[in-house]
């Protein structure tokens, strides 16, 4: 079974994925209930306004003497039980469990009138669209006080059994007071087993056996959540919870107030830090600094074992623990992003950390963030896209899930690397307020995130190498966004002993060049503290930053050890073959899924219907001749593609390929299922699709890294078209075939002007690079067990010449190529906005089996409630530049909603599905921004003619420029104004912001 998710407003307590495990390697729709990843018990204390709860959470939850805490909150209500309880498990169940033995007799005055309960009550579920006065006339909009609720509390459901399986909650918004702890997935069956405290060392959100759990207590003060909110908008504070990386809030909606605050944690971390350091001698510290050389350790990247303190294990990739085995490949960054859900951001992180953690990995070196600047680029699949905010919001709950897993994270490649052709010659020239508004951004979102590492690039910027570059290590990343942690070389891209003064901290893999046995550092950086050139305090600064990241994700606490050789398979003391998969395919396929883009659709062609009979075109259809695995660091293109090459990539534990999904789908319905891998024989393919009811052809196109070379490909692509004569066979197959299916595995965007208006070519999807189960996924959305909502992350150009932003070429072996940002804030998206450009398909677009409908746009200021900080909103409000410091860019007052959007979208056709409102932002004319700028998105699943309420949050931060001569945030005077859509070009709605 393989089910929708339903991300129809995730209440932060709980997060809901597939139910059951796909079978026989395919799948088919399921409507039951969301799977829980994570439970919650022991909540003090619960005050809710107007939460309507699905009644198959409180039939599960509430019926039993196990309330969850939403069921709960939906009985239990501090203020107006308004839209509370709506369903007829309340009625049926709580009432008699709940209701009746301590909430009916002390809680509930006469005003709750028993009409109320038989009418309202028992109604099944009440639609987010139902008016406030149809809520109030059903539910009798009786109050209770906050005492009546702590009776009930008290009387009725006690602290010790609250616990339990929550179903999906369609809510509005609510409030929670006191301590909540938060289990693993699966969650027990038995709560009485949960542990309780914190003994055991286990990562929070375990998914242990049975009673083998994590644990996570967050002692909160007034946590304020929105999900998807009533139709009158009402203030909410703006609450920055003190919390720890190791236990962040969970994955909220966009209209959430809720800003994390590590501050106390980074205190507590650097408290230890410095009392560890403070004991080392002068040597010791180097060490802790300085890499132990390429291939002398277990690991791609190690820091030797210094007295007690066993050192570090630093490993690739972005999508997988690389060079081991029983793991899981998981979707590139560029799919996940294709998705705009920061749920599956989240869970995508917080397995891949799982899987780090259980292989003994300190520094997972991910995420990667490159902007996406040249479409060719050959990098640009391992990131998040070619928007700003977008990777921002990606790289954010990246690596919050996978420091909640307790590993560090490596925020990277930092800054301005946007090419593989000599990436170590080149100096990319960028201006101050081009990179603060633009490459500069996902990692502000990643200090805010907590991010513990930093690894530099290999370019130069500005004319300065990256990793000894003081204008970004010191001045802007340490000293600007204030980032705590530690920044590393990539491997080979420290160029001096004296970037240490640049604000360098860690030297990988330690060698000057792989392999050479020689450092910048080691003796070196002694010599150089001995002599006076550089000062003991700054050593002591490097080595007390990485250790405050070991002890902030708590590594100093039962850490496993590293349980493989990265580089000898054959290693049988250390290759220990730890299997760390789990459930996580189900992962892997629903993002796959979800991160496919539906560019066409015409004549009913998709989803199929059992067709009679289908031929499967092209070789990325099948598996490759070489196998799975069988390129180095996958550089290779043979069949189906999941993952492009390089560095960023994992083995994987297998690969479906759409033939090895077919197949079992053909069985099941009576198919004949053909096959023609020949891409360059389209003659014979022609003779294969005729008198059929169905061609899908399956194309590709791959990139990597610069160090593998792949049909003359030196990292970057060479061009934009698909590879392996795809254009040609897709006319072949077209000419023979008036139903001809596309499915395009790519690493980016391609030309498909050739065929893409064939009338024949009756559906286009955009499959990406969806990981170890690729095949499953893309056959899901075939047949519509999985509704497409994927948008794009990048615009699909007519043309090459039409991004106007290139490689930058040529050039004799020693030469240092210049790569001058001259399009300054205009590239993709944004130049085709700026310069009118008619793009194929625009940025953020995507169909779906079913149509949307939008209404009701409200656009208000969020009431503040920080007198702290009213000055300094005072300020920005008059067009004042921030004010310089430490961590000025990232202050909680700056990044704080200002903005409440709100507006309805309702499922207009005849299938349910997910729906990505985008949110964007025109900024005032003079101010020299593009026209439209994306500053919010979210997943909203609706079912079939249902309305639902969607808040979306606007900070300062997202309405400010750049300012070089003040170095501040501005706002620029001049009216603002929004728009509510569906792509960068395709807006429902339109508001001036009142500011």
């Amino acid at each position: 079974m393989f089910l929708n998710v339903r991300f129809a407003g995730l209440s932060a307590l709980l997060l809901a994925l597939a139910s059951a495990a796909p079978q026989d390697g395919a799948g088919d729709a399921d409507s039951g209930a969301p799977r829980v990843l994570w439970t919650v018990s022991a909540v003090s204390s619960v005050a809710v306004s107007s939460t309507p709860v699905l009644s198959s959470a409180v039939s599960s939850a509430v019926a039993s003497s196990v309330a969850s805490s939403i069921a709960v909150s939906s009985v239990i209500a501090s203020s107006v039980i308004s839209s509370a309880a709506v369903s007829s498990a309340i009625s049926s169940a709580a009432a008699s469990s709940v209701i009746s033995s301590g909430v009916a007799s002390s809680a509930i005055s006469s005003a709750v009138v028993s009409s109320a309960i038989s009418s309202g009550i028992a109604s099944s579920v009440i639609p987010t669209a139902t008016t406030p006065s149809a809520v109030s006339s059903a539910i009798a909009s009786s109050e209770i006080s906050s005492a009546a609720a702590s009776s009930a509390i008290s009387s009725a459901l006690p602290t010790s059994t609250i616990g339990g399986t929550v179903g999906e909650v369609s809510g509005v918004s609510y409030t929670v007071s006191g301590t909540y702890t938060i289990y693993g997935d699966p969650a027990p069956t038995n709560p009485a087993s949960l542990a309780t405290s914190p003994s055991s060392g286990e990562p929070p959100y375990n998914s242990g056996s049975g009673t083998e759990v994590g644990w996570q207590t967050l002692s909160l003060s007034s946590y304020a959540f929105s999900s998807y909110p009533v139709a009158a908008p009402s203030a909410v504070p703006p609450i920055f919870p003190d919390v720890s990386p190791l236990y962040p809030p969970p994955p909220l909606n966009p209209g959430s107030p809720i800003v994390p605050d590590f501050s106390s944690a980074w205190d507590i971390a650097y408290a230890k830090a410095e009392a560890f350091v403070a004991g080392l001698t002068l040597e010791q510290k180097v060490n802790v600094s300085t890499g132990v050389y390429w291939e002398q350790g277990l690991c791609v990247g190690n820091i030797g074992q210094v007295g007690s303190w066993p050192g570090l294990c630093l490993q690739d990739s972005p999508l997988g623990v690389r060079y081991t085995d029983f793991n899981t490949a998981f979707p590139a960054g560029i799919q996940v992003a294709t998705t705009f859900n920061r749920t599956m951001m989240r869970l995508r992180g917080y397995e891949m950390g799982q899987e780090f953690r259980g292989k003994g990995v300190n520094v997972a070196l991910g995420p990667m963030m490159n902007m996406g600047r040249v479409a060719q680029a050959g990098r640009n699949w391992e990131g998040f896209g070619t928007d700003a905010f977008l990777s921002g919001e990606a790289a954010y709950e990246t690596v919050l899930g996978l420091q909640s897993a307790g590993v560090q994270a490596c925020a990277k490649h930092y800054i301005d690397y946007e090419q593989e052709y000599k990436r170590t010659q080149e100096s990319s020239n960028v201006d101050d307020r081009t990179n603060h508004e633009i490459y500069l951004k996902p990692f502000l979102r990643s200090v805010m995130a907590g991010v513990a590492s930093v690894m530099c690039s290999y370019n130069m910027i500005n004319d300065t190498y990256a990793c000894e570059n003081d204008r970004t290590l010191n001045q802007l990343l340490k000293q600007e966004l204030g980032f705590r942690g530690y920044i590393m070389s990539d491997w080979g891209a420290q160029m001096s002993t004296l970037s240490a003064m640049a604000g360098l901290d860690m030297s990988m893999p330690g060698d000057i060049t792989l392999g050479s046995s020689t450092s910048w550092w080691g003796p070196n950086l002694t010599a150089f503290v001995e002599n006076g050139t550089i000062p003991l305090s700054r050593v002591d600064d490097m080595a007390t930053r990485i250790m405050a990241g070991y002890y902030l994700l708590g590594q100093d606490q039962g850490y496993p050890n590293v349980s493989f050789n990265a580089f000898n398979a054959y290693d049988t003391v250390h290759n220990l073959h730890v299997d760390v998969e789990g459930d996580h395919y189900r992962l892997v396929r629903e993002i796959g899924a979800a991160g496919a883009v539906l560019l066409k659709n015409t004549n009913g062609a998709l989803p199929l219907q059992a067709p009679r009979s289908v031929v499967l075109v092209g070789s990325d259809a099948g598996n490759g001749a070489m196998g799975a695995n069988g390129y180095t660091d996958r550089g290779g293109d043979d069949g189906i593609l999941g993952m492009g090459w390089g560095s960023g990539t994992a083995n994987y534990p297998y690969l479906v390929s759409p033939m090895d999904a077919m197949q079992v789908r053909a069985r099941r319905d009576g198919t004949s299922l053909t096959n023609w891998y020949l891409d360059w024989d389209t003659e014979g393919a022609a003779g294969a699709v005729e008198q059929v009811e169905v061609a899908i052809v399956f194309v590709n196109s791959d990139s990597g890294e610069g160090y593998i070379t792949v049909d003359g490909n030196f990292g970057d692509r060479n061009n934009l078209s698909l590879w392996h004569n795809a254009d040609n066979l897709i006319q072949a197959v077209a000419a023979a075939n008036n139903n001809t299916i596309v499915v395009a595995h790519s690493v980016g965007p391609s030309i498909i002007e050739p065929w893409v208006e064939n009338p024949n070519v009756t559906a286009i999807i955009w499959a990406g690079v969806a990981g170890q189960e690729a095949g499953n996924a893309i056959v899901d959305v075939l047949y519509g067990d999985y509704n497409p909502s994927g948008r794009l992350p990048y615009t699909i150009a007519k043309t090459l010449e039409d991004y106007g932003v290139f490689l930058v070429l040529g050039g004799e072996s020693d030469t240092l190529l210049s790569i001058p940002y001259d399009e300054g804030l205009f590239y993709d998206y944004r130049r085709f906005d700026q310069y009118n450009i008619t793009p194929r398909f625009e940025f953020g677009y995507g169909l779906s089996y079913t149509t949307f409908g939008y209404y009701n746009l409200a656009v208000e200021v969020v009431p503040q409630y920080d007198p702290m900080s009213y000055d300094l909103e005072k300020a920005w409000a008059e067009g004042c530049a921030t004010p310089q410091g430490e961590g000025s860019s990232t202050a909680l007052w700056l990044h704080r909603p200002f903005l409440s959007v709100q507006f309805i979208i309702q499922n207009t056709g005849t299938r349910p599905g997910t729906e990505i409102p985008q949110v964007y932002v025109h900024f005032p004319a003079g101010s020299g921004e593009p026209p439209s700028l994306l500053k919010g998105f979210d997943a909203v699943w609706v079912e079939v003619g249902e309305a639902r309420a969607v808040r979306v949050v606007v900070s300062r931060y997202e309405l400010s420029v750049w300012d070089v001569q003040a170095q501040g945030w501005v706002k620029p005077g001049g009216e603002f104004t929004l728009s509510v859509g569906a792509s960068s070009r395709d807006f429902r709605l339109s508001a001036v912001i009142p500011i």
